[in-house]
C-alpha cells in the first residue's frame, strides 16, 4: 500500500526519494516516477496486465525494488509467536534448573518431617559406616590430601585468579557475575548452616572440620568455584566441556575424602553440589548470557556480539519477514572505529546482488553508553544536547528517525531501510545502504572540491538547525569527490549553537589532518563568517573531538610537532574560551552520591570478601 504525505513515499516505512520511474514488468521499480502521482491516482497500482487495488488482497505475495534492493515477502509475526532470538535458558541451564528444583524438594524432605528425617539419618550413616570399615592407613592418607581440595586457600587461590584474569582481560560483566555469585552464594551458604546446625556424623572423624555440616561448605565452595571459572574463563566448546568434566572429578573426589573421613553425611555434599551449582550457573547466565557476552580472547571490543549460529540466523529471518530483504551472508565490519554497536555488511539478494549496511544494538550497548555518560557528567559536567535512551528500541527508533530526516533536509547520508527488532526489548538493527565505492576520508584523496563539500555539509547542518555530534574520521565517507555523513545516531534537531560550532570544528581538524590548517581555513571562509571559525575553535576540548579523532591529532602532533587546534586558533579572530567543564546541583549532588555509593560498597566487599574466604 501506498500513501502521499505531500511527496511520495513508500508507506512501508522506506522513502521514495523525488525523481524515480516505474516499471511494469510485474515489479515495481521506485526510482522517479511515483513523485508525480497523485493522492488519488495512489488508489490503484498498474502492476504488469493486472491492476491491483490498494486495498486488496492483502495475503498475495507482494515484490517491488526500492534503490536495487529485491523487497518482498514481508509477514507480520502472530500474536504468540517467539521473536527471532528468543532469550532462554541454554539445555544445561535447564538441566540444572530442574536439577535444583528436584533437589530443593529432596531437602525439603530431609528436615521437614520428623520420619523422613529419620529415615534419611539411617541411609546417611549406612554410608558413613560402609567407608569407615573400609579405612586403611593408606586410603586415609590419601583421603586427607584430597580433603585439601576444599581447604581455605585452595578456594581463595582459584577465586583471586579467576578475578585477575578478568581484570587483565577487561572482562567486567564476566567479573561482576562471578563476585556477585560468589558472595552471594557463600553468604546464603553460611546462613544456612547456622538455621539448620546439623551436627557432623555420629562416627569417628579423622578428618579437619569446623562448625555444623549441612551443607557442607567446603564442597560446595569448591563445586561454585569451578563451575563459575569454566563459564567465565574458557570460551564455549571443547576445552569447557573437559573442564566440567574435570571439575566433576574433583568435586566427586572431595566429597567421597569427606565422607571417608566421616566430616560429612553424604547428604550434606550432595545437597551442597546441586543446590550451589544449580544455582549459580542459572543466576550467572541470566546476568551474563552467554550469547552477548562470549568468552574470547581475541583482540577486539568487547561491544561486538557473534553475528553466527543462531543470532546470525535470527538476523537473516527478522530482516526478511519485517524488511522483506533476503539476506545472503553477514559479516562484521569496521570494528576497529565502533565501540557503541557491532556493525555489518548484509550481502543481499537483488538481482544482481547488492549491499546493505547494519548496525545491531543490544541491551549490553546501552548500559555502557550510560555507564560511560555518568563518568564523563561526573569529570566534566552533563553537556548539552544529550539524548537519553530509555531503552534499545528507542535508541534505533532515534538513529531511524535522524536518518530520515538528515534525508530529508537534502544532506548526502546513506539511504534508511528501517529497523529490525532481533529479541524484544534487548537486541534490534538498523538498516541503511552500504555506500559503494565509498572510502573513508582518512584514506581517500582530498583535495579542494572534497575540501568544500565536507565544508558544505557542515553548512548545511547549521542551516537545517541540526548537529551530527560525532564527526570524525570514521563518519565522513568520500565518494566520487562527494562527502557523506553516516552514524548519526547521537544527532539531534535543533541544537545549540556551541553544540553545532564544535561540528564545524572537528570537520576542518580531519581536512587539515588530510591537508593543512591554512588551506582549509581559507576554504572555510567561503561559506562561514571568520567569527564562527573562532567560536567553533574556543569551544574546542578534549571533551568536544572524538577519541578516534583525538589519536590521529596526537599522532599528527607527535610527527609535526604542530597542534592543528592552536594553529586554527591563531589564524581565526581571537576569541574567548567557551568552557564546557560546568558545575552544578546535579554534577555535586550526583559526584557526592557516587562517592558515598562507592565507600560503601568497598566497605561491604571487604567484610564479605573477608567472612567468605577471599581474605
Amino acid at each position: 500500500m501506498f500513501q502521499s504525505r505531500g511527496r511520495s513515499e513508500l508507506a512501508a516505512g522506506f522513502p521514495i526519494r523525488s525523481q524515480t520511474t516505474c516499471s511494469v514488468s510485474g515489479v515495481a521499480e521506485y526510482p522517479e516516477a511515483l513523485a508525480s502521482v497523485d493522492r488519488a491516482s495512489l488508489d490503484q497500482i498498474e502492476l504488469g496486465e493486472r491492476v491491483v487495488s490498494a486495498l486488496g488482497d492483502v495475503s498475495e505475495r507482494r515484490e517491488f525494488r526500492v534503490a536495487g534492493i529485491t523487497i518482498s515477502g514481508r509477514r507480520r509475526r502472530p500474536s504468540g509467536e517467539r521473536e527471532p532470538l528468543p532469550r532462554e535458558l541454554q539445555a544445561s541451564e535447564r538441566f540444572w534448573l530442574v536439577m535444583g528444583i528436584v533437589v530443593g524438594l529432596f531437602w525439603v524432605s530431609v528436615f521437614a518431617w520428623s520420619e523422613t528425617t529419620r529415615w534419611w539419618f539411617e541411609r546417611d550413616h549406612e554410608v558413613l559406616f560402609w567407608f569407615v570399615d573400609r579405612r586403611t592407613d593408606t586410603l586415609t592418607a590419601i583421603m586427607r590430601n584430597l580433603q585439601a581440595l576444599g581447604s581455605e586457600w585452595t578456594i581463595r587461590l582459584l577465586r583471586w585468579g579467576t578475578i585477575l584474569v578478568l581484570i587483565g582481560f577487561g572482562r567486567w560483566r564476566h567479573l561482576f557475575g562471578v563476585l556477585g555469585v560468589f558472595l552471594v552464594l557463600e553468604w546464603i551458604g553460611a546462613r544456612l548452616v547456622l538455621e539448620i546446625s546439623r551436627v557432623r556424623p555420629f562416627v569417628e572423624i579423622i578428618g579437619d572440620w569446623n562448625g555444623f555440616s549441612h551443607p557442607s561448605l567446603p564442597v560446595a565452595a569448591l563445586a561454585i568455584t569451578l563451575v563459575l571459572m569454566g563459564y567465565a574463563l574458557i570460551p564455549k566448546g571443547r576445552w569447557r566441556r573437559r573442564w566440567f568434566v574435570l571439575s566433576g572429578v574433583l568435586v566427586a573426589a572431595l566429597l567421597v575424602a569427606r565422607i571417608y573421613l566421616g566430616v560429612d553425611h553424604p547428604s550434606d555434599g550432595a545437597v551442597a553440589v546441586a543446590l550451589g551449582v544449580a544455582v549459580s550457573v542459572v543466576g550467572f547466565r541470566l546476568f551474563v548470557p552467554g550469547s552477548v557476552f562470549p568468552v574470547t580472547y581475541r583482540r577486539g571490543r568487547s561491544a561486538h556480539l557473534d553475528v553466527g549460529g543462531a543470532r546470525g540466523k535470527a538476523i537473516k529471518q527478522a530482516v526478511k519477514e519485517q524488511l522483506g530483504i533476503e539476506v545472503i551472508s553477514i559479516e562484521p565490519v569496521g570494528l576497529e572505529s565502533s565501540a557503541g554497536s557491532t556493525p555489518l555488511w548484509l550481502h543481499v539478494a537483488g538481482g544482481p546482488d547488492r549491499d546493505l549496511f547494519a548496525k545491531l544494538y543490544a541491551r549490553s550497548h546501552l548500559r555502557s553508553d550510560r555507564w560511560y555518560k555518568l563518568g564523563r557528567t561526573l569529570r566534566y559536567g552533563a553537556l548539552e544536547d544529550e539524548v537519553r535512551f530509555g531503552s534499545v528500541r528507542h535508541q534505533v527508533e532515534y538513529e531511524d528517525y535522524m536518518l530520515r530526516v538528515m534525508r530529508d533536509a537534502g544532506l548526502s547520508s546513506a539511504q534508511p531501510h528501517g529497523f529490525v527488532e532481533i529479541t524484544s526489548e534487548r537486541e534490534y538493527m538498523v538498516v541503511t545502504e552500504f555506500i559503494e565505492g565509498g572510502q573513508e576520508i582518512d584514506v581517500a584523496e582530498v583535495d579542494d572540491r572534497v575540501i568544500d563539500d565536507a565544508l558544505r555539509v557542515v553548512r548545511q547542518l547549521w542551516d537545517a538547525g541540526l548537529a551530527h555530534r560525532d564527526i570524525k574520521p570514521a563518519n565522513v565517507m568520500v565518494r566520487d569527490g562527494q562527502v557523506l555523513l553516516i552514524d548519526v545516531a547521537f544527532g539531534t534537531v535543533r541544537p545549540t549553537p556551541w553544540r553545532q560550532a564544535v561540528d564545524l570544528a572537528n570537520m576542518m581538524l580531519i581536512l587539515a589532518l588530510r591537508t593543512d590548517s591554512r588551506r582549509v581555513y581559507e576554504r572555510a571562509l567561503g561559506l562561514f563568517a571568520a567569527e564562527d571559525i573562532a567560536e567553533a575553535f574556543a569551544a574546542t576540548h578534549g571533551v568536544t573531538i572524538p577519541s578516534q579523532l583525538q589519536a590521529a591529532l596526537r599522532e599528527s602532533k607527535n610527527a609535526t610537532g604542530r597542534s592543528l587546534v592552536a594553529e586554527f586558533r591563531a589564524l581565526a579572530p581571537e576569541c574567548e574560551p567557551i568552557h564546557t567543564q560546568r558545575w552544578s546541583t546535579h554534577r555535586v549532588g550526583l559526584a557526592a552520591g557516587t562517592l558515598v555509593t562507592a565507600v560503601l560498597l568497598t566497605l561491604l566487599l571487604i567484610a564479605n570478601l573477608g567472612g567468605t574466604g577471599f581474605l
